[in-house]
Parts: C-alpha cells; sequence; structure tokens
C-alpha cells in the first residue's frame, strides 16, 4: 500500500511553546567528528542494549567503514515518538533518525524534517524488498527500511505432531484449535491463544478481503469475529477477558505449553531464541503462514516495516545517507538476519542466513512462512488514522468481552467514524 498524494495534506501540529531537544548521544560529545577525526553520524533509537539489531547494524556499518563513528542517540521506547517530535521541533541536528512507525513517518515528512532519499530508493530492487513502498509519499521517498516484521503461525511442534500445518484456512485454524486443546482447570491446554490486540482480527481482516480500515463500512471484519468468538464459546481459546484482565502475554501462552498455536508478529522469533538461549524455555516452536481465508495458493498478512531516516537538518547528511542505504541493503539485511531479526530487504542468501542462526526451526515450513505473498500495512496512513484507530479499538474490546454482539460492534464503529471522524 503507497501513501498517496492525501498524506500531503495531513496538517502540522501547531507547536504553541518553544521546544528543546534534550536527547544525549552515547560519548556525550556535540562535534561533528570525533577525536581521531573521523565523521560522526548520530542515530536517535530507542531501548539500545536491549535491542541488538541496532548494535549488529551499527558494528557491521562501522566495520565498512571505519572512517565513520555512529554514536546512538538512546531514548526509552515508550517516549520514543513524542521525543523525536520534540527533538525535531527545536532544531536537532540527530543525523539518522529511526521510523518506528510510517505514521510518523508520514507526519515528520509532509512537516519537511526529512531529507529525500528517493534517488537512493529509485536505486532498490523493489522485488526484493518488503515494506519499501510504504514509504513512497507521492512519488517521493524520505525513508527506507532496513526490517519488515510480519504476522505469521507460531506453533508447537509436539502438541501439533504429525499435523499438516501448510495451507491452512482459518476454517482449517479453528477446528485445528478444537483439536488440540485437552485437560481442565491448572491442566487446561488450548488449541490457540488469540492476543488482546484488535489488528489480531481487524487488520488481518483487511489484509485478506480488502477492506478499508479508514472507510466507514466494517462489515469485512465480521466473520473473523465470528470465528475467535467461536472459539471462545468453544473454550478452545482463553477468552479475551480473562487475558486482558489477567494481562496475559502472548509468550507465556507458547513457551508454557499453555497453547498450541498462537498467530503473531514475526518479531517474536528472535525473542524466543534469545529465552531459548538463556535457559528460559526449551519449546519446540516452529512456523507456519498465516491462515487464509480461502486456499488459493496465496499468503497474503499484514505488517509493520521499520525504517531509517536523515534529518533535514543533519550536520553529516551524506555520511548520513551513507549508513541509511547500508542498512537497508543486503548487507544490512545479513547483519540483522544473523540475531534472528527479518529484514525488509530478502534474498536466498538472506534467508538462508536467517535460518542457521543457533535455534531457529530450519524446516521447509518454517522458512514458507518467512516469505508470504503480500503484507499489507497494518494501518492505513491519514490525519485520521489516530481517531478511527481509536474508536477501532474500544468497539474491539466490546465485541470480545461480549458486551456487544458482532453486529451490534460493527453497527457502531461504522457509526462513530463516519459521524466522529469523517
Amino acid at each position: 500500500m503507497k501513501l498517496k498524494k492525501k498524506l500531503a495534506h495531513i496538517a502540522p501540529l501547531i507547536v504553541a511553546t518553544a521546544l528543546t531537544a534534550t536527547a544525549c548521544n552515547a560519548s556525550g560529545t556535540d562535534s561533528s567528528s570525533s577525536a581521531d577525526g573521523k565523521t560522526v553520524v548520530k542515530i536517535a533509537l530507542w531501548n539500545y542494549k536491549t535491542t541488538p539489531e541496532f548494535k549488529a547494524l551499527i558494528d557491521g556499518f562501522e566495520a565498512k567503514n571505519p572512517d565513520i563513528d555512529v554514536q546512538p542517540v538512546d531514548i526509552l521506547a515508550d517516549n520514543y515518538p513524542d521525543k523525536v517530535t520534540t527533538m525535531l521541533a527545536g532544531g536537532d541536528t540527530t543525523d539518522v533518525l529511526t521510523m518506528k512507525n510510517v505514521t510518523d513517518y508520514a507526519r515528520y515528512a509532509t512537516r519537511g524534517q526529512l531529507l529525500p532519499l528517493t534517488d537512493e530508493a529509485t536505486k532498490l530492487d523493489k522485488a526484493s524488498y518488503s515494506g519499501l513502498d510504504d514509504y513512497d509519499l507521492d512519488g517521493k521517498y524520505y525513508a527506507l527500511p532496513y526490517r519488515s516484521d510480519f504476522w505469521v503461525l507460531f506453533y508447537n511442534k509436539d502438541m501439533a505432531g504429525t499435523t499438516n500445518m501448510s495451507k491452512l484456512t482459518w476454517d482449517d485454524y479453528a477446528q485445528l484449535a478444537k483439536k488440540f486443546t485437552k485437560g481442565s482447570g491448572s491442566d487446561k491446554v488450548y488449541g490457540a491463544y488469540h492476543h488482546i490486540w484488535r489488528s489480531v482480527v481487524q487488520a488481518m481482516s483487511s489484509a485478506q478481503t480488502g477492506g478499508d480500515q479508514l472507510g466507514g463500512d466494517y462489515a469485512f471484519f465480521k466473520d473473523q469475529y465470528e470465528m475467535a468468538l467461536g472459539l471462545q464459546k468453544a473454550k478452545a481459546t482463553l477468552s479475551f477477558s480473562a487475558a486482558s484482565s489477567n494481562q496475559v502475554t502472548y509468550d507465556s501462552q507458547l513457551t508454557t505449553g499453555k497453547a498450541a498455536m498462537v498467530p503473531m508478529g514475526s518479531w517474536w522469533a528472535a525473542a524466543l531464541l534469545a529465552e531459548k538461549k538463556q535457559g528460559k524455555n526449551d519449546i519446540n516452536w516452529g512456523m507456519a503462514p498465516i491462515p487464509q481465508i480461502k486456499n488459493d495458493g496465496k499468503t497474503v498478512t499484514f505488517g509493520s516495516p521499520t525504517a531509517f531516516a536523515v534529518n533535514k537538518k543533519a550536520k553529516n547528511a551524506d555520511a548520513a545517507k551513507k549508513f541509511v542505504t547500508w542498512a537497508s541493503g543486503p548487507e544490512g539485511a545479513a547483519a540483522v538476519a544473523k540475531i534472528g531479526v527479518t529484514p525488509a530487504y530478502t534474498s536466498g542468501e538472506i534467508l538462508d542466513t536467517f535460518f542457521s542462526v543457533e535455534g531457529m526451526p530450519t524446516d521447509e515450513l518454517s522458512r514458507k512462512a518467512m516469505q508470504p505473498t503480500t503484507v499489507q500495512l497494518e494501518m492505513p496512513v491519514s490525519d485520521k488514522t489516530s481517531d478511527i484507530d481509536q474508536i477501532l479499538k474500544e468497539e474491539h474490546e466490546l465485541i470480545m468481552s461480549g458486551e456487544k454482539s458482532v453486529d451490534e460492534g460493527i453497527k457502531e464503529m461504522d457509526d462513530r467514524v463516519r459521524n466522529e471522524v469523517q
């Protein structure tokens, strides 16, 4: 999905007071060159110590470019979007900005706060990239993706046994969830676990039906809601209310053997590998393509890319562009694939690297899961996205908790989006 001309009309926020950026780089210096004469490139990112992809990219780039010193500007993940917004409004000169989501990217780009990267983007082999088109802003690019996460089906191989997990429809999935459910009370094992996020139902429905989450007509959600609620009624999955009130994590459901199947984003693979290496779980897990509405040989799913952009006020723009181009290319892809992170650029060689990570499932089905036919952006981007997202989230919770029927909830979504937002 491309960002169309309408994004050019996203209104800039009015900054009522002067904002001052306070982010500090790791070395504490504000110089554009280091003591040994290297060109300094500062990169805004989040949770540096616990997000290994950043270190992998920085180390890999510096090894290839010994004359450049890349210095992280480390920001707490929860504060990241607001912090970067404040930094840019205050004239901060941090060279590279990590685009945590496409919504923020569109806002910064349409405010003229990012340098164009269109020339760099046009040189890329688009057929080898997932998520690149999401940064197409009226034919121009202001960021390049280095990773692209999308939803697959994680499952417990021991529980699945010899079951064929390939080419599943949602009907097949529902039947398997009931089949895999066993026990009762504290020994209960569910066939599946659906996390409480609205995207589990709504973004999946949109991707596989072509329905528009911004359109104000949400009838296309109905089948997926009925499937999810049907599994709750059959007690083949933990109920939404129980998962929500008990703050259940999706990780715990698979790793403690409480659920046989969990639809989730590909980012989870790296976390599962890290946990296993630390001795926190010994689960025998695999991945399968996300189930489809119909079995037509294509795998359609949803996801979100992550990208790097260059600040329009960067002190070292040329070196910054060099880093962004390297990180989004084959060498950057190899660097993150080595730690089990899904790169935006994919090739047979990159997939081999990804699946050679210690502990990663090596079966053909897991490999197939990482090569979907189509990855739709999790939520379309416009100036109305935030308001509509909130409405859809509220109604999702009411439907899944049983406070509203599917029809009542969908009608309320239609009415509220049309009357309150459009």
